[in-house]
């Protein structure tokens, strides 16, 4: 049993980011154990099985993966106030903006990660397998204990062909936020939703800690990078969401973005998924279930496509936000579609996922 709870993460995940900016703001009594070797072996994939960070212990000795599911594990137990706009159009809203953090910002995440802020990447990855250690040994062990993130590059798409459209998006994004987070300090209002810290995990983490990316943000998007500031170290329990359920029209271009960029891939995602479902009945659903191609738009205007993994896991966050815009009754889901079409995304929202997933024991299953 342990007194309060305890997150086992580390500063330069993306993940833990997540997490940690949540119990801030919740006020919750926690404290961070920095996942060394010896704590990933014993508690984190001792306890959940898996060889993922960050995971929650609660004080009643309950282990959570998953930062959504931390997330809502913590809103059961601390409900007020609610991270969750309660309304049907920003509650669609943050909904998507956390799939859109969580499982596309990975991509200019680790871009630029790797692609420029190398050095004090490896040194990070030192000082958490290693934390007593030399600055010389903590490069070389961080050497090798980031192989296994680096040689994630292909996977996600990263290549050099597609840098230049990645940082062409990202810049592009930032601007967008940047004009929002001028008027707004969260994204519906002054109290963050679920969607800032969906976006926050690779916004703090990746591309405002790591100092090249952090550079580039605070001198094109300075807006952001305070709106990082103000989550990562939040006034608890503070703020309130928009009147109205209002949406604000600033967030717009990031919507179409992500209807444009994320959608075309999680539809194709969602067609592998079920095909290989069908093809393997009662089987453990794998990381990544084949190759698809994905397209990005340079600083010119030109399309760049590229191949990148079908990645299982995100069609289920995809069903987190189609779920609760499904389950809507008629009125609410009458002003959810009218967002969705001034954001471009009524269409691509009209989905049927044929065969859903689920996790049980953090593994992805046929639902």
């Amino acid at each position: 049993m342990v007194e309060k709870y305890r997150l086992y993460g580390a500063p330069l995940s993306y993940y833990s980011g997540k997490a940690r900016a949540y119990l801030r703001y919740k006020g919750i009594d926690f404290e961070e154990v920095l996942t060394t070797p010896e704590v990933y072996k014993s508690v984190v994939v001792g306890r959940t099985g898996v060889a993922m960070i960050p995971v929650l212990v609660s004080p009643d000795d309950i282990a959570v993966q998953d930062t959504s599911e931390i997330i809502d594990f913590l809103e059961e137990r601390f409900p007020e106030p609610p991270v969750y706009p309660a309304g049907p159009r920003q509650g669609l809203a943050a909904r998507l903006l956390e799939l859109y953090g969580d499982e596309w910002l990975v991509i200019p995440a680790m871009h630029y990660r790797w692609a420029y802020n190398f050095d004090f990447v490896i040194r990070e990855f030192g000082k958490v397998r290693a934390p007593d250690a030399t600055p010389e040994e903590q490069s070389a062990i961080g050497e090798e204990a980031s192989k296994f993130f680096r040689g994630s590059l292909p996977f996600l798409g990263v290549t050099e062909k597609s840098a230049p459209a990645i940082e062409a998006s990202y810049e592009a994004l930032l601007k967008d936020l940047d004009r929002h987070f001028g008027a707004h300090d969260f994204l519906f209002g002054s109290r963050p939703s679920i969607g800032d810290f969906g976006l926050f995990g690779p916004l703090y983490a990746h591309l405002y800690r790591d100092p090249w990316s952090g550079d580039l943000m605070k001198r094109i998007a300075p807006n952001v990078a305070r709106w990082v500031e103000r989550l990562n170290d939040p006034t608890p329990k503070s703020g309130d969401f928009l009147a109205d359920d209002e949406v604000p029209e600033t967030l717009d271009p990031v919507f179409a973005r992500m209807f444009g960029e994320q959608f075309p891939v999680l539809h194709k995602t969602v067609a592998a998924v079920s095909d290989w479902i069908d093809e393997h009945p009662g089987e453990e659903v794998p990381r990544s279930v084949g190759f698809l191609s994905f397209g990005l738009e340079d600083k010119t205007g030109a399309r760049v496509e590229e191949q990148r993994a079908i990645i299982s896991f995100n069609q289920w966050m995809l069903q987190r936000p189609l779920n609760f815009y499904q389950s809507l009754k008629e009125d609410e889901k009458a002003q959810a579609d009218k967002l969705l079409k001034r954001l471009g995304g009524f269409d691509a929202m009209q989905l049927t996922i044929r065969r859903p997933v689920a996790r049980r024991d953090n593994k992805l299953v046929a639902a």
